[in-house]
């Protein structure tokens, strides 16, 4: 008749069986909407779910649930500087800031700490403002809590190009890194954490003041840090891979 077997197929049927872990599925994939199938299918290893992939991966498509790929403009190759690898936690920290608006239109700004090598968020500061001061403060609060770095990698926004934070870095003999400017992919982890924290956190809430912003960050930075696989990671989450590093 000239048709596709494709187009005469029937709908795939979820069987009594799976409609429970269908249902489990979807309140992951609910909770958290740009995980995608390979994240859920280890959250549910995580809780003990020990189920086979391409049956979650079966589920999930017939859910809907599948991400809508995202195209990318073809550009010309450029020239472009290898991003430093780290070979162990501490060797080299990242640090940037975002910034977003509350309800009533207030901006505030976010700094963030990451660990290249584990992708562990080591903090997040929130405020309306955070000068230079501010920035060595936090600083200065992780490295009693976690050791001291090797390196911290910025741009050269005017707070880390500032004498107190050259001053702050001299102290403990840390070596200060500025990217080159109009460059963030030397800078690609914290990038990509600003990614996520925009989806997860930041474009995922509606925040009413500053405290409500450090309260739903400081939930989710648990949640990212122990809870969360990481695809560059073999799946493990930060703490977990800096307990086998």
């Amino acid at each position: 008749m000239g048709l596709s077997r494709n187009a005469l197929a029937e709908p795939a049927v979820i069987k009594q069986r799976d409609k429970v872990l269908s249902s489990r599925i979807e309140q992951l994939a609910r909770w958290h909407k740009h995980g995608g199938v390979l994240k859920i299918d280890r959250r549910l290893r995580k809780q003990g779910e020990l189920v086979n992939h391409m049956r979650v991966r079966g589920l999930y498509r017939s859910l809907g649930l599948s991400l809508r790929r995202k195209t990318k403009k073809r550009l010309p190759d450029a020239v472009r500087q290898p991003l430093a690898k780290a070979r162990a936690c501490n060797q080299c920290w990242s640090l940037d800031f975002t910034s977003d608006t509350l309800t009533g239109g207030r901006k505030f700004r976010t700094l963030k700490v990451v660990d290249d090598y584990n992708r562990e968020a080591l903090g997040m500061e929130i405020d309306y403002s955070l000068p230079a001061r501010r920035v060595t403060c936090l600083v200065d609060q992780l490295v009693e809590r976690f050791g001291k770095p090797e390196r911290l990698r910025s741009d050269t926004g005017p707070e880390f190009i500032s004498q107190a934070m050259e001053d702050w870095c001299n102290h403990p003999c840390i070596e200060l890194c500025w990217i080159e400017p109009g460059k963030p992919t030397q800078n690609a982890h914290i990038e990509r954490f600003h990614g996520t924290s925009r989806r997860d956190v930041l474009d995922a809430h509606i925040f009413t003041s500053s405290r409500h912003v450090r309260q739903t960050v400081d939930a989710w930075l648990v949640e990212y840090n122990t809870e969360r696989p990481d695809q560059a990671l073999p799946f493990m989450t930060p703490v977990e891979y800096r307990q086998v590093a």
